[in-house]
């Protein structure tokens, strides 16, 4: 993408002009690993239904604006009331809109760096003060210096499992930042599919009215081209972010994906399973490389934090010469010679390592 000419940048608000476009680092390539998508895509039995709604839906009609019968069968799917979930244009989107509605001059975030780097991004857009605690050396959140932080923070953003370091954010730790912090702490479970039961903070919705939490159908149900997301928090929260999002925002043809996605939510366990199972085996194949200086970290999620010597160079040649993207954290402070590595299919999966063994060998 073409840089911002420097005539242009002069016209834009200042926060604006001192961004960059967001550049995800994709090439065509035969294997992406890179955006942690789910490479098993819609379950077979599931696509004639998904194809049947979009093609019944009203093309010629504005879609429900909060979302209607999608609303209410996330609620069901969730034991939530309706006016407990609000529905976006992807995760991304109601991210934006907790800034809008939260953030701004003197509404500062607190955030728990290396982490979704969207988060910085949004806070920058709104000129929110952001207040970063960073991560401890094996990736841990450091949960006391967080809540002391939140104290004085409008808004509280932590990633569980985390992204691209993959570790769940302690249950107890959300309570102490619902307690400590006088605004609002969204926790973002993008990935929550992806870990083990009963990790969600879910629960603690009833218990604390500041509490907000973000799932997507990109990751686990294979519909990140469709761009839908949602929030469950208090109806007070809800109709906060209803305040500020874009009319008509989730257009006609994704309501419809997300609701045959949401109908025929078992079909998505096994490619689910699958890929944890795969985690677990493509982790430990990984670790069996440490003589070759490799260190893997943990994961909840759909992909794997790894640290290899020169990473930049890695990263290209698996690219170049191997035609495997995965992405490159290296130059991210706090996870230099860092990629991360989604989890494929097992074919995919048994390539990449076939290829960084060899790079790493200098082959």
């Amino acid at each position: 993408m073409a840089g911002i000419a420097p005539e242009v940048r002069a016209l834009m608000r200042p926060s604006a002009a001192a961004l960059d476009p967001y550049d995800p680092a994709f090439s065509p390539v035969d294997v992406i690993l890179s955006a942690n998508e789910n490479n098993y895509g819609i379950p077979p039995e599931v696509a004639p239904a998904l194809a049947a709604a979009v093609t019944e839906a009203a093309w010629n009609r504005y879609p429900v604006p909060l979302g209607g019968e999608l609303r209410s069968q996330i609620a069901a799917w969730h034991n939530v009331a309706p006016e407990r979930v609000i529905i976006g244009n992807g995760g991304d989107e109601l991210l934006f809109n907790f800034f809008l509605a939260f953030g701004g001059a003197g509404h500062a975030l607190v955030s728990c760096p290396p982490t979704f780097s969207v988060y910085g991004l949004y806070a920058s857009m709104v000129e929110t003060p952001v207040i970063e605690v960073a991560r401890e050396k094996d990736f841990a959140p450091n949960v006391d210096a967080l809540v002391e932080a939140a104290r004085t923070a409008m808004l509280v953003v932590v990633t569980s499992p985390n992204n691209p370091t993959g570790d769940l954010f302690p249950r107890d730790g959300v309570r102490r930042l619902c307690e400590a912090c006088p605004g609002i702490v969204l926790v973002d479970e993008a990935y929550m599919e992806f870990a083990d039961p009963g990790s969600s903070v879910e629960g603690l919705l009833p218990t604390y009215d500041n509490l907000a939490v973000l799932h997507t159908f990109s990751k686990a149900f294979a519909l990140a081209g469709a761009r839908v997301g949602y929030v469950l928090a208090s109806a007070p929260v809800v109709a906060a972010l209803a305040a500020v999002r874009q009319p008509y925002s989730v257009s006609v043809l994704d309501q419809a994906a997300a609701l045959a996605a949401v109908t025929h939510r078992d079909a998505f366990l096994p490619a689910i399973e699958a890929i944890r199972m795969d985690r677990t085996r493509l982790s430990a194949t990984l670790a069996g490389l440490a003589s070759l200086g490799v260190r893997v970290w943990p994961s909840q999620a759909n992909f794997i934090c790894v640290r290899v010597p020169h990473a930049r160079d890695a990263w290209r040649r698996l690219r170049d010469e191997r035609s495997i993207l995965v992405r490159d954290f290296s130059s991210t402070p706090g996870l230099e010679d860092c990629l991360r590595i989604t989890v494929g299919k097992p074919e995919e999966n048994d390539l990449v390592v076939g290829a960084l063994t060899s790079i790493l060998k200098g082959e």
